[in-house]
């Protein structure tokens, strides 16, 4: 798509990326009428479906709750819905909280006394639980069993308060911030991967048969390409190209169709939206390519440091398009020849090319008399 050289300007504070892989409240209401209900309607994540489908069937077997479950992943992937299969899967309610949410031991206190037997508790974001939570979180997915503090001072007790057995299933997104006690808790962990085009324009096909809105195969093509390798992204982009069928064309999703919507919405044919290509253009055409540090590309694009590093940095080091580097960022071949731009030519490349086409020359600089 067309880009405007001079322009550097990344989206608004608080304007919706479109590519981001954050869940809003239009996304949280068209995911819940999406979801698969089972495992074999879950598209993608092979392996983790088959590991999981072993452990749930041999826990149905046993008539016992299932092993507590750990998944890491990128947002968008599918961690919620997979905790939501779990318990579909094993024919047992579903208690859905996250880590911010559980400041105080007192808070996971009330809500693991409340746990029926084989119920599931999903905890997103478990790593931003408190530490004194997450301490009561040892026994409980260990022994069944909490110990409830009464009092203050020398005059405390510690009464214990025996749980039912249930299953834990931790998300998160930053599985390294877990503390080891944690994670060798679970008795299974998986790692959710990025998607791969074929897999990501079948989830387009599902969606779009019970969204009811028309595609052809090259259209999903299209917006899979788009999509960042997420699900979650592949949706929304999905009703964004069906709104725009729907207003300038017959409703019928063709390439050429989603093409063209995509670029209303400012997303390029490899899924780069404003603010990464702010991040891209201001680092080739302000600072040459790089090296740069983090704090100064922020100032340069308007942005806070954290939204560089966090929002815009994975996505462009995952494509091959920046590197990080000790001495700073760093833009890689495939960014200048993504924006359309040539790449400088660097001191010593020049010096050589003069030797080069310099009569005599050997490309070797001067020689030192003996």
């Amino acid at each position: 798509m067309d880009w405007d050289e001079n322009t550097t300007a990344p989206p608004t504070e608080g304007e919706e990326r479109l590519v981001g892989a954050g869940a809003d409240g239009e996304d949280q209401a068209v995911e819940a009428a999406l979801r698969p209900k089972d495992l074999g309607e879950f598209i993608g994540q092979a392996k983790v479906r088959e590991q999981l489908d072993l452990v749930l069937r041999a826990a149905r077997a046993r008539g016992s709750a299932a092993d507590h479950v750990l998944l890491s992943g990128a947002p968008g992937l599918g961690k919620t819905t997979l905790s939501m299969i779990i318990a579909a899967e094993m024919d047992a309610p579903i208690r859905i909280t996250s880590g911010p949410a559980i400041q105080h031991a007192g808070d996971l206190a009330a809500i693991l006394s409340s746990l029926q037997e084989g119920e599931v508790l999903f905890l997103d974001e478990i790593h931003r639980m408190s530490r004194p939570a997450e301490e009561m979180l040892y026994m409980a997915m260990e022994d069944y069993r909490v110990d409830v503090i009464v009092g203050k001072g020398p005059g405390a007790t510690a009464i214990p308060l025996e749980l039912p057995a249930f299953t834990l299933v931790g998300a998160t997104t930053r599985a390294g911030l877990l503390p080891p006690p944690l994670r060798d808790r679970f008795g299974f962990t998986a790692h959710m991967e990025y998607y791969e085009p074929a897999e990501l324009e079948a989830v387009i096909h599902r969606s779009a048969r019970l969204l009811d809105v028309s595609t052809d195969a090259e259209g999903a093509v299209e917006i899979a390409g788009r999509s960042r390798g997420t699900p979650r992204i592949a949706n929304r982009l999905l009703r964004r190209v069906r709104d725009y069928a729907q207003v300038k064309a017959d409703g019928v999703i063709t390439r050429e169709i989603a093409s063209r919507a995509l670029a209303v919405y400012e997303v390029d044919e490899r899924g780069l939206d404003r603010l990464d290509r702010g991040v891209l253009h201001a680092l080739l055409k302000l600072f040459g390519g790089g090296p740069v540090g983090l704090s100064t590309l922020a100032v340069a694009v308007g942005e806070e440091r954290e939204t560089v590093e966090e929002v815009a940095e994975p996505f462009l080091v995952r494509e091959g398009l920046l590197a990080r580097t000790p001495r700073g960022r760093v833009a890689t071949p495939a960014a200048w020849a993504h924006l359309g731009l040539v790449p400088p030519v660097s001191p010593q490349q020049a010096g050589q090319q003069t030797a080069r086409h310099t009569p005599g020359g050997t490309g070797q600089g001067p020689v030192s008399g003996a």
